[in-house]
Formats: C-alpha cells, sequence, structure tokens
C-alpha cells in the first residue's frame, strides 16, 4: 500500500502502523480513511496530502 505524505507539515500516513490516535487500524488504505480525517500533526484534511514518490 502507498504511503501519503502532508504537504503543509511532512507528516506520513503510513497504512502498514494507521493512526492509532484516530482510532484508524493499521492495515487501513488511505482511501478508507473516513473523509473527516486530519492529519494528527497540522490537522489539515485528506486533501492536502498527496501520495508519497
Amino acid at each position: 500500500m502507498k504511503k501519503y505524505i502532508c504537504i503543509p507539515c511532512g507528516y506520513i500516513y503510513d497504512p502498514a502502523l494507521g493512526d492509532p490516535d484516530s482510532n484508524i487500524e493499521p492495515g487501513t488504505a488511505f482511501e478508507d480513511i473516513p473523509d473527516d480525517w486530519q492529519c494528527p500533526i497540522c490537522f489539515v484534511g485528506k486533501e492536502d496530502f498527496r501520495p508519497e514518490e
């Protein structure tokens, strides 16, 4: 699964790790995260993430 990077702060969402603090289970693809999820560092929305190259 592809990792996604937060453009404003550089946080990397890794599907293998999920986001336990937001109840996103490990193994959750970025596309399957709820649309109202926010970056745990700078709190921007999913629209500010891009696939990591």
